[in-house]
């Protein structure tokens, strides 16, 4: 038999190995539980209990993060800034000693110490190893990859374990009908693709949401023809290969129906339509999870002035333009010409300007209209006067300048038997002037 002898010093020992849990001569202090796992934002309630030996009676109770140290007391957690507004007492002066903390945070994480104090000098005690507080958060776990067809779970991930939570899940914020940590997805397709977060029932606070990105091959091939509507030979087109992939598609490839060999690649094709044969053009798109094409677009150009035809075109009007102004210019030319011919009617005049001379030597008149006798005026039609006895037609322009000779041509002739018109087609005004040459 061992007989266990206590002397003073084994009496402290045993004191101090005994503190926190039950105390020599009946101090001590209970925490239910001794750790605590609490989700940020939520309230954590920590349960407590104390005792003391009979005799004594409670002065002041408090919470600290501090331990007492032999020369200051640990504060008091209700005084602190950071929890003032957040802790409350719920326990007692008798035994309870519970404590409330609400709106926990990742920086409430540590551990907490309860302190007593009684009346008497040599009755205070302090728990040494507290109640650890672990504070976490919700995370989202995903899988690194995911492609169509997978079987995927995804997880609401926590930094402690939580004490039996019920969980929630949400799918582009709504709400999904599992409750637990784990949401497992089968058969995955581009339509799992969305934001989910997790909470924990009856907790306001939830993860912050992930993206599920689902990778798959090219879907919904198409392609689109600009400008729609009627084509016509000749005209140019534009095809647009479109799809719906994840990750986008990495290479269109162009075919023509029937051939083997791309014509183009690109996710547009432009081309000229220089054939009024129908043509079916289709896509090809790939990415690194598959490839697909596109069904076949007909093309049916109606017959119309292909690009050659409207440069022929082009050239032929020009062309036509260029002749009529050659033509106008000669006609204009040929007109200054006969303008030029008509001389002067008197060379008794020296004034250029006199188209129309008077016949007699002793009169003149720069008017080019001018009456050429007194007995002899012309007739309101007349534009040009007959310079005889004898009245000249109304349809007769240009009136015969003597009752032998009348010519519809004769356009301005000298009234001299010296002189003669450059046409020669009107002689000089003598007895004996020719007759016209011309009729």
């Amino acid at each position: 038999m061992v007989s266990l002898q206590i002397t003073p010093s084994t009496s402290v020992v045993l004191h101090i190995l005994l503190t926190g849990v039950v105390a020599q001569d009946g101090w001590g202090v209970k925490y239910t539980p001794k750790s605590i796992c609490a989700l940020k934002g939520s309230t954590v309630i920590i349960g407590c209990t104390y005792t003391y030996p009979l005799g004594f009676a409670i002065k002041k109770s408090f919470w600290s993060i501090r331990q007492v140290t032999s020369t200051s007391e640990p504060p008091d957690l209700s005084l602190d800034l950071r929890y003032q507004d957040r802790v409350q007492y719920l326990g007692d002066k008798q035994q309870n000693c519970t404590l409330s903390l609400r709106d926990v945070t990742e920086e409430d994480q540590c551990k907490y110490y309860f302190r007593f104090i009684t009346y008497k000098a040599d009755g205070k005690f302090q728990d040494k190893n507290g109640v650890q507080l672990f504070v976490t958060d919700l995370q989202v776990e995903t899988p690194e990859e995911v492609v169509e067809g997978d079987d995927v779970t995804l997880t609401c991930k926590t930094t402690c374990n939580l004490t039996g939570p019920s969980y929630i899940w949400y799918k582009n914020g709504v709400s999904l009908s599992s409750n637990t940590k784990a949401l497992n997805l089968k058969t995955v397709s581009s339509e799992h693709a969305a934001s989910y977060s997790c909470a924990v029932l009856g907790q306001s606070h939830s993860s912050s949401a992930v993206i599920l990105d689902v990778r798959y091959p090219p879907k919904k091939v198409s392609v689109s023809i600009n400008p729609s509507g009627e084509i016509l030979e000749g005209s140019s087109v534009t095809l647009t290969c479109s799809s719906d992939a994840n990750p986008p598609v990495q290479n269109y490839t162009w075919f023509k129906e029937g051939g083997t060999s791309p014509v183009a690649s690109g996710q547009s094709y432009s081309f000229n339509l220089n054939t009024s044969r129908s043509e079916m053009y289709y896509c090809v798109a790939q990415n690194e999870h598959g490839v697909r094409r596109s069904a076949a677009l007909p093309l049916n150009p109606k017959p119309g002035f292909s690009m050659i035809s409207y440069v022929a075109a082009g050239i032929s009007l020009c062309g036509v333009a260029a002749l009529l102004f050659i033509a106008f210019w000669k006609r204009r030319n040929k007109q200054n010409m006969k303008s030029s011919a008509n001389a002067s009617l008197n060379v008794y005049s020296d004034n250029m300007d006199e188209t129309y001379t008077a016949l007699d030597p002793s009169a003149r008149s720069s008017n080019v209209y001018h009456t050429l006798t007194a007995i002899h005026p012309s007739r309101p039609d007349d534009t040009y006067t007959a310079l005889d006895l004898h009245p000249s037609h109304p349809d007769d322009t240009y009136t015969a300048l003597d009752h032998y000779s009348r010519c519809p041509d004769d356009t301005y002739t000298a009234l001299d038997r010296y002189s003669r018109c450059p046409d020669d087609t009107y002689t000089a005004l003598d007895l004996y002037s020719r007759l016209r040459q011309q009729s």
